[in-house]
């Protein structure tokens, strides 16, 4: 298992489970700089976490509750905010409490670190990386890419799709995976429309003469779009009463691939309320150079380069 998952992916492995439940092994794991993962229970009124081990409780003090709290270029709610969740950490020592009962000195800090530096910092455009929805905002989502570090995908990398939140394709806590966008000043910037399929790929899916199921995206004075898939949208012609949101039923009229179309009929709409699954991914690989969604004939030619 890698040393640099998001936060939560590790907390139920087998071995991260053993090193909680045994004082050797954690001891030994403090002496090997091991990365460990479990769930705070307590943030105290000084801001340090008590995080519940299995044998013994851990505590990260505040400054070692994640980077840059120390120099103040992180406010202390990326501390709070993580009671009740899991947390990865190095031991960095042990120590007793005013019982008498060992307690181990942990530092979420030191391991981001060790991520940002061995991991994150040697990531490059097109890196295809695992990440877990941390929060979403109307502008994009927040994803954690390793140990707690947070990079942003802005809403109109998330698909082709165009949507209106990123609510309506991600819930907080969905394991995604995402393309490195951007590297600048130490910022990272995800995509992920690019490991959605391409418009033939999608395509594939449907067939002329078909009633299949669709959300309505936009309405428009020469018709409504209806998306399909996530990277897969249709025109259909206009009818009263539809609204941007709604569920829909559409007849296909017609698959256009030179001209990258679908000709809709709506059959009927009804009211939707969002329920996103876990994405449906084409691309398996690692790192891509080039993704090009329009069909290699088709006079509009969409592409992203991140060989650049």
């Amino acid at each position: 298992m890698s040393d640099y998952l998001p936060e939560g992916k590790r907390i139920n492995d087998r071995e991260n489970q053993a090193v909680l439940q045994s004082p050797r092994l954690l001891h030994e794991a403090a002496q090997n700089g091991d990365i460990l993962e479990a769930r705070a229970v307590i943030c105290d009124a000084a801001h340090n976490l008590t995080v519940n081990l299995g044998c013994m409780q851990g505590v990260i003090p505040r400054e070692e509750g994640a980077l840059g709290i120390r120099e103040g270029s992180v406010r202390d709610i990326a501390v709070i905010s993580r009671v009740n969740r899991p947390v990865c950490f190095v031991v960095t020592g042990f120590s007793q409490d005013e019982n008498g009962k060992e307690i181990a000195l942990l530092s979420r800090e030191k391991a981001q670190r060790r991520c940002l530096e061995g991991y994150i910092r040697q990531l490059r455009r097109g890196d295809v990386v695992d990440a877990k929805i941390t929060h979403l905002e109307s502008f994009g989502a927040f994803a954690d890419i390793g140990c707690g570090i947070v990079a942003l995908m802005p809403i109109d990398a998330i698909s082709v799709s165009r949507i209106e939140h990123p609510k309506e394709r991600f819930t907080v806590g969905m394991d995604i995976r995402a393309v490195i966008r951007g590297v600048q000043n130490g910022r990272i910037s995800l995509s992920h429309k690019e490991l959605l399929g391409t418009w033939e790929e999608n395509a594939a899916f449907f067939r002329p003469g078909e009633t299949v199921s669709g959300i309505v995206r936009s309405v428009e004075n020469y018709g409504a779009f209806v998306e399909l898939a996530p990277n897969l949208a249709g025109l259909a012609e206009s009818r009263e009463g539809v609204r941007a949101g709604q569920q829909a039923s559409v007849y296909i009229k017609s698959i256009l691939p030179d001209k990258m179309k679908i000709k809709l009929i709506i059959i009927d709409t009804f009211d939707y309320q969002y329920n996103p699954l876990p994405p449906k991914y084409f691309c398996e690989e690692n790192h891509i150079d080039r993704f090009l969604y329009s069909p290699p004939h088709c006079a509009k030619r969409i592409e992203s380069v991140f060989d650049d």
